[in-house]
Formats: C-alpha cells, structure tokens, sequence
C-alpha cells in the first residue's frame, strides 16, 4: 500500500487500530480492533461514523437544462437542498456510475464513486468545460449512521434535527460551515458531512468522544449496505448493467422515461428506451443459500434443469439475519420469488432461493 493514497483521517485510523486495506487507490480502515461483526451491529444498535473521504465530491456549475441533458432527472419539483440518486449511464444505457445529486443556490453538488471519479469528472468536463466541473477542494467525507446518528448530530448542532431524508444543506459547527445530506448507505437513518480537511480531525474526534459512536470500516459498510439491498459499483452495477435490470427505474424520472413529459435527451435514454419497450432479459434479485455458507460474488447460478442462468454479484454473511444473503443478476425467467437455483460453490451446488429485497427493515428518517 506505499503507492495508496491517504485521507486526511489516515493516521487516526492507524492510531485507533485499524486493518488498512487499498480500496479504489487509497489506504482505507477495512476494520478496526472489535471486528467487523461488533461494528456492523453497533451501527444498527446505535451510531457508527465511516471516513468516506475517498469519494469523489465535485461542484457542477451548470444550469438545470444542462444538467438533465447528462443525468435522467428532472429538476423541476427539486426545491434548493434536495437530493437526487441518479446514474452516468452509457450509449447501451449500462450504468458508468451511480452518484448522488444534490440542488443548491450556485451549482450542483455531487458525490462519485471513489472508482469511478476521474472518469466521470472527465466526461462531465468533455461535455460542459473544465471550469465548470470542479473537485470541491480539500474536503473530507464522514458518514454518521444508526439509530442515534440524530441525537449525537444534534446534540452538537441542534439544527439538522429537522434536516429531511434526502435533503442537504450548510450548517455550522464550532463556526466552522460543513454541508450535511440527511441520507447513507447503510439502511439507517444517518447524515453524510462534507467537512473542510482542516476541521476534520476535531470532528471525528468529537464524534468519537460520545459513547454511542464507533468508527466503522468498509467491511461493516459492505455487509450493512448488503442486507439493505443496496448496489454496489463494479459489482451489482456496471457498465454492463442497466437501471432496469438493477431494479432501479424509480431513480429514473417518470418525465424522462418514454411518454413523460421530458422524456429522453439525457446520456444513454435511446437504449434504456428500447430496453424499456422489449423489457429487461436480466434482473437483479435477493438470494438467500440453503446452510450458513455464504456464497461470494461471481459464483455461477444455474436453474432446476442445469442450466445457467446467471451469477452472485454480491455476497455474505448477514449479522442482522444470522445467515448469509446474496444479490444475484439472473434471467428474467428464472427471477421470480420463490424459485430455487444451484450455486456451484467448491464444485458442488448448493441450494439459492430467489427472495425479495431489502433483507432487513430500512429505518430511514420519514
């Protein structure tokens, strides 16, 4: 990891004990010294914080007609401070990345996929010029989840109290002006803080000096976002993959979809319009094995007769449940609920039931 690159949180993570790991290019806590079952539990018993600085933050300085002709969203009901998840999709409508948006007064702020970041600021940057897309500068990224995610916030700024699911907006701590979405990864409610770099030692400490709160590593963030039936980039969305076989039509506005009032004219909408009009041949779907062995992603999937009809895409063991789960890309003939696959796991196939998603209760704010 000598070539990885750090966060500014790099030597806290190494003072606190974690297992640093190269994720997307840079030295990340996978965990820390309690593991990451204790981790994954802490956060839906209570709060965890997650450095998530490796992200890629960038101010879009265009206009809501520019942005719509990339992104399939319409901005029109989209009040300042509302988020949007939406997708760079490709000329086959696969998906380049899946990103978060948010409105503000002077631009637009959105949040890439650490490995996907300098691609898609590349494309944007082609498309609408240099000094209009731009890396928001020398910030970090903490994620604040779990049920008493709000009242650790609050406590320090009372205000994000009254935040929204899904909305951002500025707000000050100890006089320092740090961006809050009310939104994660996770399945919790929970806050996303863009943080100046300078601040964000004393931030992370100050979370860290209320009992509620544990930091987190990516491997509790892996497992958490499993069991919530969240995708994954590189492995439950790709290139390859599209919205509609990823169950993901909803994050496409119904005005941008064919018939819509808007509809088209973004990246990608004359094959995802097609694949709309003949359906997907593909689904995503939820998978729980037969047994405790879970059942990692690219693990081939076949159907009663033998033959193959897809693969994991990702898996593990689930705490929450006390078994392992899956997510599976499958023919569309062999995705209903209820029907049993074989995953050819160690040469031998082991029985997959084809489940509904998410694989606990999300508990976002209402």
């Amino acid at each position: 990891m000598s070539d990885s690159l750090h966060t500014a949180l790099y030597d806290q993570h190494v003072r606190l004990g974690a297992k640093m790991v190269d994720f997307a290019g840079y030295a990340m806590p996978v965990q820390y010294g309690g593991g990451i079952l204790q981790e994954h539990l802490h956060t839906r018993a209570q709060a965890g914080v997650f450095d998530v600085s490796h992200m890629g933050q960038v101010l879009l300085k265009v206009s809501a007609a520019e942005l719509e002709s990339v992104f399939p969203v319409d901005t029109a009901d989209k009040a300042l401070g509302q988020q949007m998840y939406s997708f760079l999709l490709n000329e086959q409508g696969g998906v380049e990345d899946d990103l978060m948006i948010t409105r503000r007064e002077a631009d637009f702020y959105v949040v890439l996929n650490a490995s996907r970041k300098d691609n898609d600021v590349a494309r944007l940057r082609a498309a609408f010029g240099e000094e209009r897309v731009q890396y928001w500068q020398d910030r970090s990224l903490l994620a604040v989840q779990g049920p008493a995610a709000v009242d650790v916030l609050s406590q320090w700024q009372p205000q994000v109290r009254e935040l929204g699911f899904m909305r951002g907006g500025e707000y000050l701590f100890d006089g320092v002006a740090c961006w809050v979405s009310r939104s994660g990864y996770t399945g919790e409610d929970g806050f996303e803080i863009s943080i100046p770099e300078a601040f964000v030692e004393t931030f992370f400490a100050r979370l860290l000096a209320d009992s509620r709160v544990l930091p987190i590593g990516l491997g509790a963030r892996d497992s958490l976002r499993l069991e919530a039936g969240l995708c994954l980039y590189g492995q439950d969305l790709r290139s390859d993959v599209s919205p509609l076989e990823a169950g993901l039509l909803w994050a496409i506005a119904k005005s941008r979809r064919p018939e819509g009032a808007k509809a088209g004219g973004y990246w990608g909408s004359e094959a995802l319009a097609a694949q709309l009009a003949t359906g997907a041949a593909r689904k995503r779907v939820g998978l729980r094995p037969e047994g405790k062995l879970p059942v990692r992603a690219h693990t081939p999937l076949f159907d009663a007769q033998g033959n193959a009809v897809g693969e994991v895409t990702s898996g593990g063991f689930a705490p929450s449940v006390n078994a392992p789960v899956a997510m599976g890309l499958v023919s569309a003939e062999a995705a209903a609920a209820g029907t049993v696959l074989q995953a050819q796991v160690r040469g031998k196939l082991l029985p997959m039931q084809v489940v509904n998603m998410p694989f606990v209760t999300k508990r976002y704010q209402s």
